[in-house]
């Protein structure tokens, strides 16, 4: 996959999206920053739709590591459908504030802190900017916050829509508690910016792709190649032990039997079943402990639902369709 590669000004005195021949951003892109209310500065974008009848706008939420230009072609093929797309970096990636001084580690307080981040873009450009009714869709990590703002609010949302839902992670399922106790009682000794360092967490290049655990589709994974290269300030390397005793905390706390009852919003959760990332089994355990959702399991697909093959792909954007698009009032 070849392509040169520019950086696109959106705003001079604003925020930049990276942009490469092979991952054009759609147009009518508007890009700026939002500042939470513990005053970090985030990065989003919106979208009107595209064609169409009016369907509300798609919120849509990302995975650790990842950035609004991974997603150029989903939010094309949501706008097709006749959605607005509104989507943000998270804290601490992307082309948001970063919080630690090496800026290429994961690092996060709390996990409640990206319900700030979620809560925050929902006031301040969902509310005021986009059309309603709104749909969260939510990724990975991005997957386990959606699940935490269903709990919080049932009133945001609509409808969630989740691929992969980091609710346990891949031959950890046994140990999260105590995973999530270690990392805390590090954090608590100082060495919570400590790196827990992975061979998959090197810069993406080409020859990675063999036996990665993203995506079978080759054009797909060098296009994030290309857009890393394109700016590098978007790469996200190692997570921390503080992103590690948080996020397993997280994790820990949704597997609790009481869990699913806290949960009020229509949602369907899709699992990959090559997945080496998440834990497919804990999701398909949620799903079916689900009051108001259910789960589906994509047979084929690595962890990157949305960055698989097009027939995978295909089979994602039906579950959308059947789920949310066709139940929207037009």
């Amino acid at each position: 996959m070849q392509g040169s590669s520019v950086t696109a000004l959106v705003d001079p005195n604003g925020p930049k999206l990276a942009v490469t021949a092979n991952n054009p951003v759609p147009e009518g892109v508007r890009v700026g920053f939002f500042t939470t209310s513990d005053k970090l500065r985030l990065r989003y974008a919106i979208w009107p739709k595209s064609a169409g009848p009016h369907r509300g706008t798609v919120c849509l939420v990302q995975g650790r590591t990842e950035y609004i230009e991974k997603y150029f072609e989903t939010v094309a093929d949501f706008r097709a459908r006749g959605f607005a797309v509104a989507t943000f970096d998270w804290r601490g990636q992307g082309g948001s504030e970063r919080l630690i001084g090496n800026p290429t580690l994961g690092y996060v307080d709390k996990f409640d802190d990206y319900w700030t981040d979620l809560r925050c873009f929902h006031a301040e450009i969902l509310l005021p900017d986009c059309p309603p009714p709104f749909y969260l869709v939510g990724h990975s990590m991005g997957g386990l916050a959606s699940l935490y703002a269903a709990t919080r609010d049932r009133m945001m949302f609509d409808r969630v829509f989740l691929s992969a839902p980091m609710v346990s992670l891949y031959k950890m399922e046994q140990a999260m508690k105590r995973w999530a106790l270690f990392a805390e009682v590090a954090s608590f000794v100082g060495l919570g910016k400590v790196p827990v360092a992975r061979k998959g967490d090197r810069r993406p290049d080409e020859a990675m792709f063999v036996n990665n655990p993203l995506t079978s589709d080759v054009l797909r994974y060098n296009r994030m190649v290309e857009t890393i290269r394109a700016d590098d300030g978007l790469y996200l390397g190692s997570p921390t032990l503080r992103w590690l005793a948080a996020s397993m905390r997280a994790m820990a706390d949704a597997a609790h039997d009481s869990f699913p009852a806290t949960l009020k919003i229509p949602m369907l959760m899709l699992a990959a079943a090559r997945d080496e990332i998440v834990y497919t089994p804990a999701i398909e355990a949620l799903g079916l402990r689900l009051r108001t959702g259910r789960h589906m399991v994509i047979p084929g697909a690595r962890h990157e639902l949305f960055m698989e093959n097009d027939s995978i792909r295909g089979q994602v954007l039906a579950a959308f369709d059947a789920f949310i698009t066709d139940q929207t009032r037009v």
